[in-house]
This record gives structure tokens, sequence and C-alpha cells, in this order.
């Protein structure tokens, strides 16, 4: 005699099984959808193909895909607005390609900062400080992100000052006229030399523009398809003895080998 399975309660293995599932397709969202693979990837029913399609913007073209690696490391979200403010200004767009901000050089003295360089971890920093030659650089006790702290503080105090605004909301003549002012010392500091500061700065965005990607700056390498400038090549073997040969630049991530 069949007896009818209605009425009948789950088992507890089924009940179980039920909650497992559930448990990892949440859990897969939750962390970015990395249990896809393997025993666990058959548990989990995955989103159709359309759904998990790239984001359309207004006019129908896929959204840029983020960046993981441009994110603030050191920098406050308003110091970040002023360095990106005021390099853009020192390296700024024109006709021959990017500026600053396209570039990422923002992102790069941030980076910098929250590492060895920022800290002045390689640089000899022990008393007794004495004022140097101008061709020594830098001979004081601050360390580089201390003087930046400073600096973007004061730039910041001088804008409010002469203009009453903030720095990022100034014209570009009134950036410019305002980095001048510390170019020449005219702004007077106590415990940095504001020209001090504004080298540190300009030759922070320079390196931003034309370093490697790697660091966070020279964002597609544009910085140096700017200037025909080959990156990293692993050799020059098969043009060295021709004229001036145009090539495309190589970063360091070009030289991974792929398994």
């Amino acid at each position: 005699m069949n007896r009818s399975n209605k009425g009948k309660e789950p088992s507890k293995d089924a009940v179980d099984g039920n909650s497992r599932r559930k448990f990892l397709i949440n859990s897969g969202y939750a962390l970015g959808g990395i249990v896809v693979g393997g025993a666990l990837g058959s548990l989990i029913k995955r989103k159709p193909a359309a759904e998990n399609a790239p984001v359309k913007t207004d006019e129908g073209k896929a959204a840029e895909p983020k960046n993981y690696n441009r994110a603030l490391m050191f920098l406050t979200q308003d110091q970040f607005r002023i360095v990106e403010s005021a390099t853009e200004r020192i390296f700024p767009e024109d006709d021959a390609g990017p500026g600053a901000k396209s570039l990422g050089v923002a992102f790069f003295i941030d980076h910098q900062l929250a590492g060895e360089w920022g800290f002045n971890g390689r640089d000899y920093m022990m008393p007794p400080f004495y004022m140097g030659e101008s061709v020594q650089g830098y001979q004081g006790r601050l360390k580089r992100k201390e003087m930046f702290e400073i600096g973007l503080r004061e730039l910041e105090n001088y804008s409010v000052t002469k203009f009453d605004k903030s720095f990022v909301e100034l014209t570009g003549e009134q950036q410019d006229e305002v980095l001048k002012a510390f170019e020449s010392d005219e702004v007077k500091l106590t415990t940095i030399s504001a020209s001090g500061f504004f080298k540190i700065l300009r030759s922070s965005t320079l390196e931003g523009a034309y370093s490697d990607p790697l660091y966070g700056g020279n964002m597609d390498m544009n910085g140096w398809k700017m200037r025909n400038y080959p990156g990293s090549q692993m050799s020059y073997l098969t043009i060295i003895e021709k004229d001036f040969t145009k090539i495309e630049p190589n970063s360091l991530q070009d030289h991974l080998v792929a398994h």
C-alpha cells in the first residue's frame, strides 16, 4: 500500500540543505561573489548573464569599471581635493594631452605619503639639524607627510584669507596666484618655508605624471605617450641600429608572464 507524502514534514537533511544553499548564496553576494566554483558552485544559482552585464549610462554606453587602486591611503577627502586642484594647475591639461587630474597624480602623491617616502623611511633623520645649502635639499626634522599636512593647511588658510574662499573654489587664475605666492615665499610660514613646500609639491606632480602606472599616476601611460617615452622596455636590440623609431610604451605590468 502506497502512502501519500501530502502533509509530511520535510526531513532534517532537506531543511539543512536549503539553509546551506541560502547561506552560500547570501554569502556569495556579500563577499562580492567569490564563492562560485568547485563543489560550492553547484549549490549556488548564478544570476543570468544579462543581470551581470555592465551598467549602461544614459547615453547607452557602458560605465567605466571601477579602479580599486584609486583609493585614499593617507590624505583626507578635503586634502585630496586641494592636491588634485593644485597639481592640475602645475600640470594642466592642454592640446598636448591630459593634465595631472586625468593622470591620477593626486592618487600617486597620496600613496607615496602613506609609504616610506612620506615617512622618510630611508633618510637619515637624527639631529642636529642645520640649514643646508640649496643643492642639499631639505635638512629639517619634519617628515614629508608632515610637510604636506602643514603645507596644504596653509594653502587653504591663505586662500580663505586672500579670497574668502577655499582653494578648490577659486578660479584657475586665483589658484595660480596662490601657488606663485608660495613659490616666491611671499607667504610667511613658521614651521616650513612656503617655497620648500611648493618645490616638493611640484616635483611630486612631475613624478606622478611620468612614473610607472604601478605607483598610481601616469594613468594608461598617457604621460609617457605625450613624450613618446617607451617606458620599461626589456630590449632595444631590434631598433638600436635604426633611426628614431616610435614604439608603444610598456609598463612593469607588461612583463608579467601569463601562466
